[in-house]
C-alpha cells in the first residue's frame, strides 16, 4: 500500500492518493468541500466511515457539480462541462445575448503593449479577474486556449484594446 499527499502552495486544497495493488482511492479537500472517489469501492466505504466518525459530514452521492464544473455520466464515461460557469461569466460581462464567434480572436489581429489606453486600477483588476476566469474555462474549452493565452500576456498592464479583444 502506498499513500501520498499533494498540497497546494497556498494551502487551499489537498489531494490524498492511496494505491493498493492496481486500485486507487482519491480524497480531494478544497476549503470546506471534499470529493472521495476511485476504483476501490471497499476502500472508499472505509474512508467514508472513518471521515464520518471524525467530522460532521453530509454525503451528497455521486458528484454532479464541483467548482464550476458539471459532471454527467454516460455508458462511455464522464462528460465535463462548464455551462453554468460560462453563462454566469457571459452575464457578468454583459455578453449573454451575443452571438458566438467562429474564432475566439480575430484572425491576423496582433495585440501589443502599446495598444490603447492603460486601464485604471479598478478596471485593471476586473480585467485580470476576467482573464483568470477565462483561464479556468479552458479546462473544458481547449478551443479558446490560444486566445486566452494571448490576453494573459498583458495582465500586468492591460489596456482598453486588450479588454475589447
Amino acid at each position: 500500500d502506498a499513500t501520498s499527499r499533494v498540497q497546494s502552495r497556498n494551502g487551499d486544497h489537498i489531494l490524498f492518493v492511496k494505491k493498493k495493488e492496481s486500485r486507487v482511492t482519491l480524497l480531494l479537500v478544497y476549503v470546506d468541500d471534499m470529493i472521495v472517489t476511485g476504483d476501490d469501492e471497499e476502500e472508499i466505504f472505509k474512508l467514508k466511515v472513518l471521515l464520518t466518525a471524525e467530522f460532521d459530514l453530509k454525503d451528497l452521492g455521486k458528484l454532479k457539480y464541483f467548482l464550476g464544473i458539471e459532471i454527467a455520466r454516460s455508458s462511455s464515461g464522464l462528460v465535463l462541462n462548464q455551462r453554468k460557469y460560462t453563462l454566469d461569466l457571459l452575464e457578468e460581462t454583459g455578453k449573454l445575448g451575443c452571438r458566438p464567434a467562429s474564432t475566439p480572436l480575430d484572425i491576423g489581429h496582433k495585440l501589443s503593449l502599446r495598444d490603447g489606453e492603460l486601464l485604471c486600477e479598478e478596471a485593471k483588476g476586473r480585467h485580470q479577474r476576467l482573464v483568470g476566469k477565462l483561464i479556468y474555462l479552458t479546462l473544458t474549452r481547449p478551443d479558446i486556449t490560444f486566445a486566452v493565452n494571448v490576453l494573459s500576456q498583458f495582465m500586468h498592464a492591460p489596456t482598453d484594446t486588450h479588454l475589447k479583444a
